[in-house]
């Protein structure tokens, strides 16, 4: 029986991308899932063979106690458990903090500044690695920095168990692995051209919100200038993190 990405996706336009065709390089077969629409979780103790990618969304998990996102209280529940029995997991910006949760880590809204004030970390910008990435498996071959896109109000507080391996200027927590089976991205690799210009036409308000009325043109401008070194690196990344969470499935 061959591997099987699972994507567990909450917002039609975030979905699993560039994930998806390098998993299918690999001869992986895709299925995704939507719990926000109802769709059931696979039980853990009956599932094998079977990576989770946990995608972004534009809700916030500390919002998971609204009535109208209760599905996010179950989806965190469901996490927590294949966490426990170690299975494979990638969770990318809301992923990522689910994941956090789910091993005993919490969110809460990014700030910067004395006195604090609220910051949405928006566009292309560069993280840096905390480790030097030959004593990391996951980071072989990278450099000790690399351009990812952001998109994100809220930051994650590492649990204990977790690894942090990567930062930004704005946000510590931009990379981190528990054990051998679960990896965080807070930033974005899996994005392709046509993805972002869907992100920032349907984000529009949240675009502007944060980087100001030209800021929908800067984040074209960026990405035309940047796209062959943003997508190279996060090809690299990514296929490490396939190594790593294809040893654990």
């Amino acid at each position: 029986m061959g591997k099987r990405l699972l994507a567990i996706q909450h917002v039609d336009r975030e979905g699993p991308d560039r994930l998806a065709d390098l998993a299918q390089a690999r001869g992986m077969s895709i299925e995704t899932i939507r719990p926000d629409r109802g769709d059931a979780l696979p039980d853990p103790r009956q599932t094998s063979n079977t990576i989770a990618l946990v995608l972004g969304g534009p809700m916030s998990v500390n919002d998971r106690h609204l009535a109208d996102l209760a599905w996010l209280e179950r989806e965190l529940q469901w996490l927590a458990t294949w966490h426990q029995r170690k299975k494979p997991v990638l969770g990318v910006c809301l992923g990522a903090q689910l994941l956090a949760v789910a091993c005993g880590g919490s969110i809460e809204p990014l700030q910067t500044g004395n006195p604090p004030h609220p910051l949405k970390e928006v566009g292309v910008g560069a993280i840096h690695w905390t480790i030097d990435p030959s004593q990391e498996p996951m980071l072989s071959g990278l450099r000790r920095c690399q351009l990812v896109l952001h998109w994100h109000g809220d930051r994650i507080r590492l649990p204990a168990s977790a690894r942090l391996l990567g930062s930004s200027l704005h946000c510590p927590e931009q990379v981190f692995r528990v054990g051998c089976h679960a990896i965080g991205l807070q930033c974005h690799l899996e994005v392709s051209r046509q993805s972002l210009e869907r992100w920032i036409q349907e984000d529009h308000h949240y675009v502007i919100n944060a980087l100001g009325n030209d800021g929908p043109n800067m984040l074209r401008q960026h990405w035309n200038t940047f796209e062959s070194e943003l997508t190279d690196q996060a090809t690299h990344l990514l296929n490490n993190i396939f190594n790593e969470l294809d040893q654990a499935a």
